[in-house]
């Protein structure tokens, strides 16, 4: 007699969509400000200092949100059942450390404004790995695939016109300096599409978002660490270039911090609506980046109205692109081909199918506990909160030019999004 295995429930897409798609747009605005910070390369920090400021406070951030949200306890749980990927989140963040540093290249060389599009071609990186590993788009109807296809397609022709614009700023651009920046950004975007692979293997596996990136964070400091001794001439080179941007790190940690929660949204449009889908949406940073670049710093100012119009028409059609692939809703019969790949994976490691369809239905059984916290998760939030405090102590304003109203406006902007995609998490989920 052949015994079938129980049919594994998965809740219908819609409403996961919705969450997905606040997600990703909440992740577009605070990882759009948080490359602001590493304008300080402007001010004659090395990239590698800056990629290690940056990391360092991605890594007190990584370590302390998760905790404040859902405990050590939950946090160590998730792990434990599920260790086999505790190396894919490592990977990831090595692969992640590598292109950050590639992006702060790219921003010194050929600015924030052309530099974000140019990297976002990730997209289609993390779509083809979504497509081939995952069975995302598998079982799609016909318009499904041409508005995920006609977005890429979108993606790379917007990523074309602001990389020729660069050719119309040669009077500010050196050459070598814009051939740099444009491979730099390229080979980020090729190194962050992949990076999505080990997110959508945890996800589909049930691990909870906030325990993936907290394993996430030893594989970014454990790269970027080793990268700035061997550029900065070992722990003496480092020390000293440290010391000289002591001024600065209280805005490369803030903008880890920001980098942070942007990635904490886009790790939640991956899990609910596929790396195909969810990385796309969350490329909308390209019109915070710009905003950035532009309204800030001042980076359209020295341009010429023609170049002016290929950076914000090449923006817009990315955008389009992004949004189009972000609407392409899965239909149930691409749930089902997701479901396969999620029976995979259970299949492989020994894990519960109905647990883990309940956790990738946005249902995980929260372990938090209801009464007190443990001491050390008040120690590890209070040292958190004291680096932040002496770094901004010894902090000083950037040297270089920036407008304080726009910067006010932008950053009221992405506490909206913050507020209303943790509100649209926290009721749909509970932050599962």
């Amino acid at each position: 007699m052949t015994i079938q295995s129980p049919e594994v429930e998965v809740r219908a897409p819609r409403s996961l969509h919705g969450v997905g798609v606040t997600s990703g747009l909440a992740a577009g605005a605070w990882l759009g400000a948080a490359e602001a910070p590493t304008k300080l390369v402007a001010a004659g920090l090395t990239p590698f200092i800056v990629s290690l400021g940056m990391v360092a406070g991605v890594f007190v951030a990584r370590w302390t949100v998760p905790v404040m949200l859902r405990g050590t306890h939950s946090l160590a749980s998730d792990l434990k059942a599920r260790p086999h990927l505790i190396v894919w989140a490592i990977l990831a963040g090595m692969l992640w450390a590598v292109a950050n540093t590639l992006t702060v290249f790219a921003i010194r060389d050929v600015g924030l404004s052309i530099a974000f599009p140019l990297w976002n071609t990730n997209s289609l990186i993390g779509l083809f790995w979504g497509w081939l590993l995952f069975n995302e788009l598998r079982g799609s109807e016909t318009k499904d695939w041409a508005k995920v296809l006609g977005g890429a397609g979108a993606i790379v022709i917007g990523a074309c016109l602001l990389a020729y614009a660069t050719q119309h700023s040669s009077a500010t651009i050196a050459e070598g300096a814009r051939t740099r920046g444009i491979l730099a950004a390229l080979g980020a975007g090729v190194l962050w599409g992949t990076m999505y692979i080990p997110y959508r293997k945890a996800y589909i596996s049930g691990m909870n978002p906030l325990s993936f990136v907290t394993v996430f964070t030893v594989g970014e400091l454990g790269t970027t660490l080793p990268l700035a001794l061997i550029y900065q001439g070992g722990v003496g080179g480092l020390q000293t270039e440290l010391s000289r941007a002591m001024p600065s790190l209280f805005w490369l940690f803030l903008g880890g911090f920001c980098w942070v929660l942007g990635d904490l949204f886009q790790q939640y449009a991956a899990k609910y609506i596929g790396i195909g889908r969810g990385i796309p949406l969350s490329n909308t940073n390209q019109l915070w980046g710009l905003a950035w670049g532009a309204l800030v710093f001042g980076e359209l100012a020295a341009l010429s109205t023609e170049a002016r119009m290929l950076v914000v028409g090449g923006s817009l059609v990315m955008i389009a692109g992004a949004v189009a692939i972000g609407l392409a809703e899965a239909p149930a019969s691409e749930q089902a081909s997701w479901r396969l790949a999620m029976e995979r994976e259970c299949r492989r490691y020994g894990l519960d199918p109905v647990e883990v369809a309940a956790a990738v239905g946005g249902e995980e059984a929260t372990e938090t506990a209801s009464g007190r916290r443990p001491w050390w998760e008040f120690l590890i939030v209070a040292g958190a909160l004291a680096i932040f405090v002496w770094l901004g102590l010894n902090a000083s304003s950037p040297a270089i030019a920036m407008d304080y109203h726009w910067m006010a406006v932008l950053s009221a902007f992405s506490l909206v999004f913050l507020a209303v995609g943790g509100m649209v998490l926290w009721r749909r989920t509970r932050f599962s």
